[in-house]
């Protein structure tokens, strides 16, 4: 595991990561509450502190109602993709 300060949540990138890095909140809980990857795993795996995963689990139930919107939004994203809408001419999406 990385031996540096904790990291905050940012939210730069459109949705709650950890600051300084690209990996979302989003992420932390699924890896960790919905496949049920040990957090300090997570932590190895991102090089990031534990204490920046658990952080970030925090932050994802401390914030249902945004944790909420920041879903809709990715998943109207992907279903405007899929139906062609802002995609990039001759980019198709995985069947």
């Amino acid at each position: 595991m990385a031996t540096r300060e904790t990291r905050r949540i940012a939210h730069e990138l459109g949705e709650p990561h950890i600051a300084g890095r690209r990996i979302s909140v989003r992420q932390v809980y699924a890896l960790v509450e919905g496949r049920g990857v040990e957090p300090e795993a997570v932590a190895d795996r991102y090089d990031l502190d534990v204490a920046d995963v658990y952080h970030a689990l925090a932050y994802y139930h401390d914030h249902p109602r945004e944790m909420r919107e920041v879903e809709a939004e990715r998943e109207a994203a992907v279903e405007s993709f899929r139906e062609g809408i802002d995609r990039p001419e001759g980019v198709e999406p995985d069947a």
